[in-house]
C-alpha cells in the first residue's frame, strides 16, 4: 500500500531547530513518504518528485491552515488503577500534598487498586488514557511505572506498557520509576533501594522494558544518595537517566543530574542559581508541569532564571492520579504561557521539540526531512490561537496523523 502524501497551502510549523524559531513557514508545504517526512518548505517550490507514486488524491490542501509536529508528553504517570478524587476535596479545603500523604494518602494510595488490578483492566486503562491523549494531539507519550514498588510488580507495569507500545498506534516511550519508598519497607530502606539498584534496574535493562531510568529525589521521597545508587545502576546498565527533583524541596538533585549526563530534571519549582547553572552546562531539559503545579498550589519555577541561562524547557502534563489527572497537553500549553510566564514560542517548543529532547529522541517534535511524520492539521493557522482557546483547543483539531496515517 502506498503511504505518500504531500500537504499544500499549509502555514507549516516545523519546531526545526535549524529554523529560527517555530520555524514557520507561511506558505508552507510538506511531503511525506512511508511514514517519514522527505521534504519540508514553501509551496511554490514542491519538487516534482514528491508525491511521486501517490494514490489519486493523495494530497491534502490545508487551505492556509496551522500544520504542526505532533505533541510529545515527556512525563505521565499514565498506567494506575483506582483515583483519589478525595483527596481533590482535601486540597481544595486547605490540606497540603505532603500532609495527606503523611496520613496515608498520595503515591500509597494508588498502590492497592493498582496491585490488584489485572494486567487487562491496567491495559484497559491504560488504552483509555492513551486515546484522550491522542484525541487532544499527542503523538508521542512518555508512561512512567511506580505504582506497584515491588520489584516483580514494577517489571509488571512495564511489560503491560510494552504490550501497549506494540499496539499503537502512538510512540510509547517507556520509563521505570523508582517513586518513593514503600511504607513496608520503611524499616529497611537501604534493603530496598538495594533492591531497586541491584536486581530492578538489571531487569528492565535486561528485557529492554524502560528507555531510562527516573528517581524522585524529593522531601518524602528518596534522599540524594539513595537516588545516586538507583541512577548509578542505570548508567552501569546502559539506561539514560532523568530525575523528579525539586517538586517541594531542593536537596541538590539538579547537581547530580548534571553529573550524571540526566536527559531531564522535572519539576523543577525548586532550585537554586546553582542548581540551573549546572543543567545549563550539562545540557539537560527542565521539564514543566504547571498542572500539577496549579493543583499543589506550588511556586512557580524559576522561569526567567532558566530562560537565561539557556536552560531548554519542555512542557509535560504530568498525568497521575493524585495531582494531575489530564490526559491533554492542550491545557498544559495554556498554564505555560500563563501561570509559568513562558511566551508562546517557549510552550509550543516545549510540547515537541524539547520535549522529545528530554526522552532522548531525535526527529519526533520536529517536521523536517527524516523527522517520523506526526503531525496535525489545525483548524487555525496561529500557534497562539491554540493556548488561547484553551477551553476549547481540541476542537481546533482536523485530524491527527502518526507515521504518516491517520489516527
Amino acid at each position: 500500500m502506498d503511504s505518500s502524501l504531500v500537504v499544500r497551502n499549509a502555514r507549516v510549523m516545523t519546531c526545526d531547530p535549524a529554523r529560527p524559531g517555530l520555524g514557520v513557514i507561511d506558505r508552507g508545504a510538506m511531503a511525506i513518504r512511508g511514514g517519514a517526512v522527505v521534504w519540508v518548505g514553501e509551496d511554490e517550490d514542491v519538487p516534482a518528485s514528491a508525491g511521486a507514486g501517490a494514490a489519486a488524491g493523495a494530497v491534502i490542501d490545508a487551505g492556509g491552515r496551522l500544520v504542526t509536529p505532533g505533541l510529545v508528553d515527556c512525563h505521565t504517570h499514565a498506567i494506575f488503577a483506582g483515583d483519589r478524587a478525595n483527596e481533590f476535596g482535601m486540597r481544595a479545603a486547605g490540606r497540603s500534598y505532603l500532609e495527606i500523604a503523611a496520613a496515608g494518602g498520595g503515591i500509597a494510595a494508588t498502590l492497592g487498586p493498582t496491585r490488584a488490578a489485572a494486567d487487562g483492566e491496567l491495559a484497559g486503562l491504560l488504552d483509555e488514557r492513551l486515546a484522550a491523549a491522542r484525541a487532544a494531539g499527542t503523538t508521542t507519550i512518555e508512561v512512567k511505572s511506580g505504582y506497584d514498588l515491588t520489584v516483580p510488580g514494577e517489571l509488571r507495569l512495564l511489560r503491560v506498557v510494552a504490550a501497549a507500545a506494540r499496539r499503537g498506534p502512538q510512540r510509547i516511550v517507556p520509563t521505570l520509576l523508582a517513586h518513593l519508598i514503600p511504607k513496608e519497607r520503611a524499616a529497611d530502606r537501604a534493603r530496598y533501594v538495594a533492591e531497586l539498584a541491584g536486581e530492578l534496574v538489571p531487569a528492565a535493562a535486561r528485557e529492554g522494558l524502560a528507555a531510562s531510568v527516573d528517581v524522585y529525589c524529593d522531601e518524602g521521597a528518596f534522599t540524594l544518595e539513595e537516588s545516586r545508587a538507583i541512577l548509578g545502576a542505570a548508567r552501569a546498565a546502559g539506561l539514560p537517566v532523568r530525575g523528579h527533583v525539586g517538586q517541594f524541596r531542593d536537596l541538590g538533585g539538579a547537581h547530580l543530574l548534571a553529573e550524571l549526563g540526566a536527559l531531564s530534571a522535572d519539576h523543577v519549582e525548586q532550585i537554586d542559581d546553582a542548581g540551573i547553572a549546572a543543567l545549563a552546562r550539562a545540557g539537560i531539559v527542565a521539564v514543566m508541569l504547571p498542572g500539577a503545579c496549579v493543583q499543589l498550589r506550588l511556586p512557580v519555577p524559576p522561569v526567567e532564571q532558566l530562560r537565561r541561562a539557556g536552560v531548554p524547557m519542555a512542557v509535560a502534563s504530568d498525568l497521575n492520579p493524585g495531582s494531575s489527572f489530564c490526559e491533554s497537553l492542550l491545557p498544559q500549553l495554556w498554564l505555560a504561557a500563563t501561570h509559568y510566564g513562558m511566551t508562546v514560542e517557549e510552550a509550543w517548543l516545549g510540547v515537541t521539540r524539547h520535549a522529545a529532547r528530554a526522552l532522548g529522541l531525535a526527529g519526533p517534535g520536529t517536521l523536517a526531512a527524516g523527522a517520523p511524520a506526526d503531525w496535525i492539521l489545525w483548524r487555525c493557522d496561529d500557534p497562539a490561537a491554540v493556548p488561547y482557546r484553551y477551553g476549547a483547543a481540541a476542537s481546533l483539531i482536523d485530524r491527527v496523523y502518526v507515521a504518516g496515517a491517520p489516527v
